[in-house]
């Protein structure tokens, strides 16, 4: 068994996005999912859309655009996120496979791929790549690909001054001068991403970049704040991150971005 497999058997994925930081990023999220159907649609409300979600753990998205009445096929490297998946008894087809090698799936079929999850867990360019150019492969011509990255700033942040662990991470390395988290491939299961490294891998996969926003903002660093809040206020925080949240200025201290590519 793989350390990420490990992970994923104890992490509880299927909880994280219904807590309440969880159903800020799932919430502006599926927004802009929305928003791609409808520039894909073109008004044609009878439009068929045909949607791969990546990287689907346990298959919050995947489950609720199939209800949505949307063709969806997921694909999801642990078996145990994929088990509950398929317990879920969705119309959702499910496969078990890389984000990295997606061969048993036809090319130009998708209208929109989401990669939620795999580019938290990949390192190297290389790997990145092959993962993009995968759901490049797959997407159809002038489709969507919606690429999830976990923030270099928000890991400092969070884990180096927050935590306390500053000292720490200096002294092994494993940050640069200018503060870019440095991944140790045997050892780190996350990977943390700065704006201008989600450019490179664009221009290297020749994807054009529509948009791109912040999911969940300040969420994850106020947890204790937001489950405090009462119901109104809750939703008027919704509200607010949908507001700012392609704002270019808060882009990057926000725990995820998604970027919003064309084929």
């Amino acid at each position: 068994m793989t350390p990420l497999e490990k992970y994923y058997n104890k992490f509880k994925e299927d909880h994280r996005l219904t807590t309440r930081h969880g159903i800020v990023e799932f919430t502006v999220s599926m927004k802009h999912i929305h928003d791609c159907m409808e520039l894909l649609r073109g008004g044609r409300e009878n439009a068929q859309i045909k949607i791969l979600d990546v990287g689907a753990g346990t298959g919050r998205y995947s489950v609720a655009l199939s209800r949505e009445g949307f063709d969806v096929t997921a694909v999801e490297l642990v078996e145990h996120n994929l088990e509950i998946l398929r317990g879920k008894h969705e119309n959702v087809k499910a496969w078990q496979g890389d984000a990295r090698d997606l061969h048993f799936l036809s090319g130009e079929t998708f209208d929109i791929t989401l990669l939620f999850g795999p580019m938290y867990h990949l390192h190297s360019d290389q790997d990145r790549l092959a993962a993009l150019n995968e759901a490049k492969r797959v997407t159809k011509k002038r489709g969507f690909i919606l690429v999830a990255y976990v923030m270099n700033e928000y890991a400092v942040l969070s884990y180096c001054f927050k935590e306390g662990k500053i000292k720490e991470v200096l002294e092994k390395g494993r940050l640069t001068k200018d503060f870019h988290t440095i991944t140790n491939i045997d050892e780190d299961l996350y990977s943390y991403t700065r704006l201008e490294d989600m450019t490179r891998l664009n221009e290297k996969a020749s994807l054009e970049r529509v948009k791109t926003f912040a999911p969940d903002g300040a969420a994850d660093y106020m947890r204790r704040e937001l489950n405090a809040l009462d119901e109104e206020s809750f939703r008027h925080f919704i509200d607010y991150q949908m507001s700012i949240c392609e704002r270019p200025e808060l882009l990057g201290a926000s725990s995820h971005t998604v970027d919003v590519l064309r084929k």
